[in-house]
C-alpha cells in the first residue's frame, strides 16, 4: 500500500492500494521532486466521480502505466471536496491551457508547484482523438528533460495568469439596483427550457441557486412567468429519473435535456439547495407537491446520510458492482416478482416497459401526472396514491438487500452548513420537531468537533480526526445554517456563534480590494491565492458571505458588516449585467441589498397563543428578505441579539416590532397588523 492509505479521504484511500507510488499534496512530495528533478504529476478527483474510477481502473491500477508514473513523475492525488483550493487554481489552469476542464483532473507541474501542461481524463489507449495516458507521460517527461527552459517558461508565464490579489473589475455598488435585477430575471428567462424545464440543453444541471433567484423575483416583481419558470421545472425534475423516485433525493444532473437519465451520484450539497427551493415552491404556492418532494429529501439525508453524531456525509457513488446506476433501476419482472398483482399501478405510473429506458432496465420516471395515471388505471386518485406509498415500501426493501454504492462518508463544513440552513427553515416552516433535533444535533457537532482549539473552523472530520484550515465558504455557509437554527430556536448561542464566526471571516480572508479570498491569510502558502467568486454547484463564499454579512448588519446595526458585503458584491457588477446565469447566488444576495430586509423583533413568551400566530405569519409565507429574533421577556437595555435591544411587550401582549433600515414602526400585537407591515415594506 502506498502513503494514501494513512489519510481520512475514502477518495485517496480508493488509491491506497494502487502501484502508483501516491503521495498525498504537502511538502514531502514537492521536496522530492526537487531533491530528484522530476516534474509533478497531479492528480484531482473524487470519490463519486464515475470518469475518476474509470481512469483509475485503466491507468493507476495498471502495473506498466503506474511504473511509468513512478519511474518519470512524483505523483500526488487530491480529493477536490477536501482541497478546493488545489483543485481551484488548477483547474484554471487546466483551463487556461485547453479551453475545458472537468474530473479526474491531470496537471503536470515543476518541482515549485507551477502548472506547465494539463488535461481531465486520458484513456490507456488512444481513442476519440484523445491520446494514450502513456503517450502523454512520455511527452511531458521528455519536455521537461529537454526543453526545461520553455517549459519553465510557460509555467511562470501560466502561473502569473492565475494571481487574483488585485482583479481590477470593481463597480459601484449604487449600480446594482432594481433595473439589474430585472434584467438578470429575464436573461435567465430566456434560456428556459419551455418544453421540459430548467436552462438549455443536454447535459441538464438543476441551478438551485438560480432557482431561488427567480422565486425572490417574483416575490419582488409579483411576474407569475419567474414563477412559472421555476415551478415547471421544479415538477419536471421530481418526475424524473434525476429524482430517486423510491428513495427520495436528487441525483447530480441529467444526461439529456429531459431529466430522464441521471448521473446517479447523490451530493449533500444538491439535496441541501433543492430541498430548500421545494420548500419555498410550496409556501408560494401552497401546492402539497413541493411540500411533499422536500421531506421525502429531509427525510433521505436523515434516513441515510446522517452520523450518529449529527453530522452529514457527503457523497453516494453513481456505480456499484462496477456499473452506473445498478442500484437504481429495475426489470420489468424485478416489479412483477416483488409486487404480483400491484405490478400494473408501477408499471403505468413510472413508465416501466420490457426493454426499458437504460441499458434494458428502467429507471423509474413519471411520464404522466397522477390524475391520468390515476385514470388509465381506473382507480380514484387517493388509492392510487395510496398504493404508491406502499409499493415504494416494498421496493425499498427490496433495493436495500442490493448492493450499495460507495458512501463517501467525510463531513464536510460547507456542505453541513447549507444542509443545516435548510433543516433548520424546514423545521420552522413545516412544524417537524424531528427536523428542529437533526439541525439542533448538527450545530452542536460542527461547532464541536469542527472547531479548532483557537476557535477557528476546520474543513472536513472522518472518524475522529478533524483537520485542514477551513474556507470562505465553510464559514459562510456555516453561518447561514446557524442563522436560520437561531431564528428556528431562537437560542442566542447560535446567533451569537455565526457573529464570531463572521468576525473571522472579515479578519482573515478580506481582499484589498474589496471581497474576500477563498483562504484566509495564515493559510499554507500556494503559487497563487485562490479567489473564485463565480458560482458552480455550490455557492462562492464570497456571494454567500455577502448575504449573511447583509444580515447580520441588520441585525446589529453594525456597518463594517453592509460595507463589506457592498465590497464584495460591487465587484460583481459587470458579471451580475453580462453572466447573471453563472451569479444565481451574488443575485440573491444582491436581492437583499437592493430590497433591504424586514427586521423583526418579537416580544412574549413563546407558550402564548398569540406569540404562536405571530409566529405563523411569519413563518408561513415566503418572505425571502427578512430576519428575525424574539425575546421571551422584556429587553430594558442590550441584548446578547442588538435587535431585541430595548424591546418591550405592549399592553402585556407579545409583541412584533418591524424595522427597515433601522427605522421602526410602531409595535403591533395582531397578526393581521403584523402582515399589513409585512406587506408594505415588501
Amino acid at each position: 500500500m502506498n502513503r494514501l492509505q494513512h489519510e481520512t479521504s475514502p477518495y485517496l484511500r480508493q488509491h491506497a492500494e494502487n502501484p502508483v507510488d501516491w503521495y498525498p499534496w504537502g511538502a514531502e512530495a514537492f521536496d522530492k521532486a526537487k531533491q530528484e528533478n522530476k516534474p509533478i504529476l497531479l492528480s484531482v478527483g473524487y470519490s463519486a466521480c464515475h470518469w475518476c474510477h474509470v481512469m483509475a481502473h485503466e491507468s493507476f491500477e495498471h502495473e506498466p502505466t503506474a511504473q511509468m508514473m513512478n519511474d518519470l513523475f512524483v505523483n500526488v492525488k487530491v480529493d477536490r471536496e477536501e482541497r478546493p483550493d488545489v483543485d481551484d487554481i488548477y483547474m484554471q489552469a487546466v483551463q487556461a491551457l485547453t479551453g475545458g476542464g472537468g474530473w479526474p483532473m491531470t496537471v503536470f507541474l515543476t518541482p515549485d508547484g507551477k502548472p506547465f501542461y494539463g488535461g481531465t481524463y486520458f484513456p490507456r489507449e488512444p481513442r476519440m482523438n484523445m491520446p494514450a495516458f502513456r503517450q502523454v507521460l512520455t511527452g511531458v517527461a521528455e519536455a521537461y528533460q529537454n526543453r526545461r527552459q520553455q517549459v519553465e517558461d510557460a509555467a511562470a508565464n501560466l502561473t502569473q495568469s492565475l494571481d487574483r490579489d488585485l482583479l481590477g473589475i470593481g463597480g459601484a455598488a449604487q449600480d446594482i439596483n432594481r433595473a439589474l435585477l430585472e434584467a438578470a430575471s429575464e436573461n435567465m428567462s430566456r434560456n428556459f427550457d419551455r418544453s421540459h424545464g430548467g436552462f438549455g440543453g443536454a447535459p441538464k444541471f438543476p441551478q438551485p441557486m438560480n432557482l431561488e433567484y427567480l422565486l425572490r423575483s417574483y416575490a419582488r416583481t409579483g411576474d407569475k412567468n419567474h414563477l412559472e419558470v421555476v415551478s415547471f421545472t421544479l415538477q419536471k425534475m421530481a418526475r424524473g429519473g434525476i429524482y430517486d423516485q423510491v428513495g427520495g433525493g436528487f441525483h447530480r444532473y441529467s444526461v439529456d435535456a429531459i431529466w430522464l437519465v441521471p448521473h446517479f451520484e447523490k451530493m449533500l450539497y444538491d439535496n441541501a439547495q433543492l430541498s430548500r427551493v421545494y420548500l419555498h415552491a410550496w409556501q408560494i404556492t401552497g401546492d402539497p407537491f413541493y411540500r411533499h418532494i422536500a421531506e421525502e429529501v429531509y427525510d433521505y439525508i436523515l434516513r441515510e446520510m446522517t452520523t450518529p453524531e449529527g453530522g452529514f456525509y457527503s457523497t453516494t457513488d453513481a456505480d456499484s458492482e462496477g456499473e452506473e446506476g445498478k442500484f437504481f433501476v429495475w426489470s420489468k419482472a424485478d416489479l412483477e416478482q416483488l409486487l404480483g398483482d400491484d405490478a400494473r399501478f408501477a408499471v403505468e405510473y413510472w413508465g416501466v416497459s420490457n426493454s426499458g429506458n437504460f441499458e434494458g432496465h428502467n429507471i423509474l420516471y413519471v411520464p404522466n401526472d397522477d390524475e391520468t395515471a390515476a385514470e388509465r388505471l381506473g382507480i380514484p386518485l387517493e388509492t392510487l396514491h395510496a398504493k404508491l406509498a406502499a409499493i415504494k415500501k416494498t421496493l425499498y426493501a427490496a433495493r436495500e438487500k442490493r448492493v450499495h454504492p460507495g458512501l463517501d462518508d467525510k463531513i464536510l463544513t460547507a456542505w453541513n452548513g447549507m444542509m443545516l440552513a435548510s433543516l433548520a427553515e424546514a423545521a420552522r416552516v413545516l412544524g417537524r420537531d424531528d427536523y428542529r433535533h437533526a439541525a439542533h444535533k448538527n450545530a452542536g457537532f460542527i461547532l464541536k468537533a469542527m472547531t479548532a482549539p483557537d476557535g477557528r473552523l476546520l474543513r472536513t472530520y472522518k472518524d475522529g480526526e478533524s483537520k485542514l484550515n477551513a474556507y470562505l465558504e465553510d464559514y459562510a455557509n456555516l453561518i447561514d445554517g446557524l442563522l436560520e437554527l437561531y431564528q428556528t430556536t431562537f437560542e442566542a448561542q447560535w446567533f451569537i456563534e455565526a457573529r464570531r464566526l463572521a468576525d473571522r471571516v472579515l479578519e482573515h480572508f478580506t481582499a484589498d480590494d474589496g471581497g474576500f479570498f477563498d483562504t484566509s491569510d495564515d493559510h499554507e502558502t500556494l503559487i497563487v491565492r485562490p479567489r473564485n467568486m463565480q458560482d458552480s454547484a455550490t455557492p462562492s463564499g464570497s456571494s454567500m458571505i455577502a448575504k449573511q454579512l447583509l444580515r447580520l448588519a441588520a441585525y446589529t446595526g453594525n456597518s463594517r458588516y453592509g460595507a463589506a458585503a457592498e465590497g464584495a458584491l460591487a465587484l460583481l457588477v459587470e458579471a451580475l449585467r453580462q453572466y447573471p446565469q453563472a451569479f444565481g447566488e451574488a443575485l440573491n444576495a444582491a436581492d437583499i441589498l437592493v430590497n433591504g430586509l424586514d427586521e423583526v423583533a418579537l416580544v412574549g413568551a413563546v407558550d402564548h397563543p398569540h406569540l404562536d400566530e405571530l409566529l405563523t405569519v411569519l413563518r408561513g409565507d415566503y418572505y425571502p428578505n427578512i430576519i428575525m429574533a424574539l425575546s421571551e421577556h422584556d429587553v430594558p437595555g442590550e441584548a446578547a441579539v442588538p435587535l431585541l435591544s430595548y424591546r418591550t411587550q405592549r399592553n402585556n401582549q407579545p409583541t412584533a416590532y418591524v424595522c427597515r433600515n433601522f427605522a421602526c414602526a410602531n409595535p403591533v400585537t395582531t397578526p393581521d397588523a403584523l402582515r399589513g407591515l409585512l406587506a408594505k415594506s415588501g
